[in-house]
This record gives C-alpha cells, structure tokens and sequence, in this order.
C-alpha cells in the first residue's frame, strides 16, 4: 500500500466517523463543532454567493467570523453577483475573502473569445472552475459547503461529510428543505442576491444561467447536466457523492 492509498484511506474512514458523529445535529451544532472544536484541522467555507449562499455564511459568521470564505470568480460571473460579495461579506462581518481564479494563460490558450461555455460547458467549467478551485482547497483540512438533498437528484443521498480528494467536504445543510432555506433568509433579514428578485432561483455564470420558474431549471438550461466544475475531480469527472490567496 503507497503512502498516498494509506492517506485516502485514511481521510475515507476519517470522513465516515465525524458523518457518524454529526447523526441527529443541527447544522449550528455541526458547525460548533467544525468551527469552535477545531474536530477537521483547517476550514473554509466554499460559496457560489448565489440565491440561498447567504444561509451558510450567516450560520458561520455567528460561529467565526474570520472562516476563510472560498469565491471562485470565474470571470464569467453576472455583475450583480460581483457586487453582491462584499454586500453580503459586508452585512455579516465576515472578514476573510479567498478568491480563487482561473489563469489568464489558460483562459487565453482554450477560451480567448469566452466562447467555450457553449461549445464545451464541461471543459469550461473545468478550465474555469476545477483547477483553480482544486488550487485553493489545498490549503485546507476542510470546506463547507452549501449543497442540500433536494437540490438534485444525484445529491438526494448525500452523507454531511465526504471526502474529496486531499480535504473532508462537510454539508451542514444537507436536511434542510426549500421552504426552510426560504424562511432563515427571510427570518433574518438575509440580504437577497439582486437577480433573485428578477427570476433567477439559482445563479451561476452568466452563460449558463437563465430565468426560470422551475428550482435550478435555469442553470444549463437544455442539457442534463447538474454539477459544476466545484464538484468535479481533475480529471472532469463529477466527484461521486458516496465518497464537495489573493483579492
């Protein structure tokens, strides 16, 4: 067995006993225990900063508000969302903005005219989303995310912690439903994404979003795809869900 077996081994066992261990808690007391226990070594909290993102970052800024936030500008973001970064960094004290982008090298060798999305979504996430995301979560024991059951089909058995690549991905939302992500934005006064209000359930790049009615209907509207490049290995490949610095 090489080092690198034993260590994904290991990180796979590690992933299964805190999945055990957080059965029957709250998302506040999993992240008291992530943030305040320090159970998973270094942490960040990976967010879209699209239509729900805000229910997360509330949750870990009553925790820590100095948890590294994760933003993959892809540089195919709407302007709003741009803007709504620091709004919302603004409005719940958080202090910590890690911004992963893709390099200029790469976009100008496979995507110099922003073409790519609409010949080869796939690899556009990949080149804009895959590699520099994998870049920054090096840095890190562990990220949370804000991936919920209900969201999609391929997420509808999704363990609160997994384990990907060299870091654990813990989901303190997975039980939560539509209707109760609804209510903790409105609840607490949770600063909207501005294209919410404009028909867009859920945001992403620009090319590959579009209003809808329909709950994530809008993103890659016309093709069977539900992943980004967020949850895909190196090799393009969706990372299965029994196993997701500069300014």
């Amino acid at each position: 067995m090489t080092l690198s077996t034993r260590s994904s081994l290991e990180l796979e066992e590690r992933a299964r006993t805190l999945n055990d261990s957080f059965q029957g808690l709250t998302a506040q007391q999993i992240l008291d225990r992530l943030l305040n226990g320090r159970v998973a070594g270094r942490i960040a909290v990976v967010s879209s900063f699209g239509a729900e993102a805000a229910v997360l970052l509330k949750l870990v800024a009553d925790k820590d508000p100095a948890t590294p936030v994760v933003f993959l500008d892809t540089r195919r973001h709407f302007p709003e969302t741009i803007g709504y970064v620091d709004d919302l960094m603004d409005q719940l004290g958080l202090t910590t903005l890690v911004r992963a982008r893709p390099r200029p090298a790469g976009i100008e060798a496979e995507d110099p005219d922003s073409t790519l999305a609409s010949s080869d979504s796939d690899r556009c996430c990949y080149l804009r989303k895959t590699l520099p995301m994998m870049s920054v979560l090096r840095n890190f024991d562990a990220v949370l995310t804000g991936r919920k059951r209900f969201q999609t089909a391929d997420r509808s058995d999704m363990a609160f912690v997994e384990r990907q690549e060299t870091w654990l991905r813990v989901n303190p939302l997975a039980d939560w439903s539509h209707e109760r992500i609804r209510n903790y934005l409105a609840d607490n006064n949770l600063l909207a994404h501005p294209l919410v209000a404009q028909g867009f359930p859920s945001i992403g790049c620009e090319p590959c979003t579009a209003r809808s009615d329909d709950y994530r209907a809008g993103r890659w509207a016309g093709t069977d795809k539900t992943e980004c490049g967020i949850h895909i290995t190196e090799d393009g490949k969706v990372v299965p869900i029994n196993r997701s610095v500069g300014k």
